[in-house]
């Protein structure tokens, strides 16, 4: 997770009913888009997230890079506790939803709302795979939680236009990280942890098919690449 953010000092309460939303009207969405990349740790997405900001930019468009845990000051002071200190399972997703709220009103949406197309390496999907499926932490909890962060009414939540799921078979991925660098909390956990978080992964796009694209991530780069592009190509966004 090492895409760069772009720190925006403004911020935008969530949008109202209907807005981006889960079940909202299309016709009352923002002119930007917004794509979330997922995958386990060594499925490369953090790869292929600055060569479709370049496709974006190469058609005119104005591209916002960011990450979560992060995105702000205050939410990459988050991340670090989150990536490096002992806490448990609650501790963690309060963190994380808490940088999640000050990235949403001040990066994203004023983005969104600027008609910028949003890059995000992570965003929700990930507390549910590494919270709940790898830490096995009450997913009922995540939902409410997502619900406070990402909700207006109760109904309706914000959620990515897209999500570019990188799936890799954990012990690939472990094979790849192996000597890359010194490993966060997460990165040093057993390949048993990933194969939770895998599940947690596919749980989610059972879940919403329509907003997941998956990618089959043990391919070559190349092919990975234009698998993703075709993806974005074939929504119309290239």
């Amino acid at each position: 997770m090492n895409v760069a953010p772009t720190l925006v000092a403004a911020r935008t309460s969530l949008p109202p009913k209907g807005a981006r939303l889960v079940g909202g009207d299309p016709a009352l969405r923002p002119l930007g888009l917004f794509i979330s990349f997922e995958g386990i740790d060594g499925a490369g997405k953090s790869t292929h997230i600055s060569g479709l900001a370049d496709a974006f930019k190469a058609v005119g468009r104005t591209v916002t890079l960011t990450r979560e845990p992060g995105g702000t000051a205050l939410a990459e002071k988050l991340r670090a506790m989150v990536l490096n200190d002992v806490m448990d399972s609650l501790t963690e997703s309060l963190l994380i939803f808490a940088a999640r709220r000050d990235h949403l009103t001040t990066v994203i949406l004023p983005a969104l709302t600027r008609g910028d197309v949003v890059l995000c390496d992570r965003f929700t999907d990930a507390t549910f795979a590494y919270q709940g499926g790898g830490r096995g932490f009450d997913v009922n909890v995540l939902k409410t939680l997502e619900a406070w962060v990402q909700g207006t009414d109760g109904e309706n939540l914000m959620q990515p236009d897209l999500t570019v799921w990188f799936d890799l078979n954990p012990i690939e991925a472990a094979k790849r990280l192996a000597g890359a660098r010194v490993p966060d909390k997460f990165e040093a956990q057993p390949v048993e942890f990933f194969s939770r978080v895998a599940k947690g992964y596919a749980d989610r796009q059972h879940a919403e098919p329509g907003r997941f694209a998956r990618i089959n991530a043990a391919q070559s780069r190349e092919v990975v690449w234009l698998d993703v592009l075709s993806v974005v190509s074939g929504k119309g966004w290239l």
